[in-house]
């Protein structure tokens, strides 16, 4: 596991739930060709709530049948790798954005009973 330590790039891919793809979730799509592509791993987050490209705050509520929550992608993996899969994919986002930064990996562990 030694190859996913050091300085990686960590993008960030921000979208609403109920963007579509095929007919499928597109966090879903995302995350499927990630794992495809080979990326050391990717995280979605569901955010309680947000205020997206055109400025509308999206919450949830009690009241509300269907709700638009924010979701977040985030990958992190070598920036060349990143780079190639978001080229890869950047016709299924539709709206949204995406950023990159830099991260030190520092653990990386995968085995049964490993801990960080």
């Amino acid at each position: 596991m030694k190859r996913y330590l050091g300085k990686k790039k960590a993008m960030k891919i921000y979208l609403d739930n109920t963007d579509i793809y095929e007919g499928e979730p597109l966090w879903q799509k995302i995350l499927a060709s990630a794992k495809e592509k080979g990326l050391a791993g990717a995280t979605v987050f569901k955010a309680v709530a947000g205020m997206g490209v055109h400025t509308d705050i999206h919450t949830s509520g009690i009241w509300v049948l269907s709700q638009k929550l924010p979701i977040v992608v985030e990958i992190i993996d070598d920036e060349e790798k990143i780079l190639d899969f978001l080229q890869g994919c950047s016709d299924m986002i539709g709206e949204g954005l995406v950023t990159m930064s830099d991260v030190d990996v520092i653990a990386y562990k995968k085995s049964s009973g490993d801990r960080l």
